[in-house]
């Protein structure tokens, strides 16, 4: 990989993050506790920790990206950084422009359990 192609990933892995923190944010506050006394009816308050439940889940998988990312962004300027743990071949640049978190390319990814 390049420098210049490590630079655009730096690009997006900051982008990513910066979108990341925002999202966590907004889930932050949807996965907060249903006062009780709220004065919703019984189905309504199903469907809200239901909803609840969902958001947990969601923000859940974005911490998980957010340290992705974030130890993506520490490693980028070691000389292993766009190879693929498994096969040692170059990731593609499409697919780190997408995931810049990758450690496997999609092949591999694809292969692996």
């Amino acid at each position: 990989m390049t420098p210049a192609e490590k630079q655009e990933i730096k690009r997006h892995i900051l982008q990513n993050l910066s979108e990341i923190e925002t999202q966590i944010g907004l889930l932050q506050e949807k996965v907060k506790p249903i006062a009780p006394d709220c004065s919703l009816g019984r189905l309504t308050r199903m469907e809200a920790m239901g909803e609840q439940e969902v958001c947990q889940r969601i923000l859940d998988e974005t911490l998980v990206r957010q340290i992705r990312l974030r130890n993506a962004l520490s490693r980028i300027h070691h000389e292993m950084f766009g190879i693929c743990i498994e096969c040692e071949e170059e990731i593609g640049m499409d697919r780190m422009r997408v995931r810049p978190e990758s450690v496997r390319c999609v092949t591999c990814a694809n292969g692996a359990s």
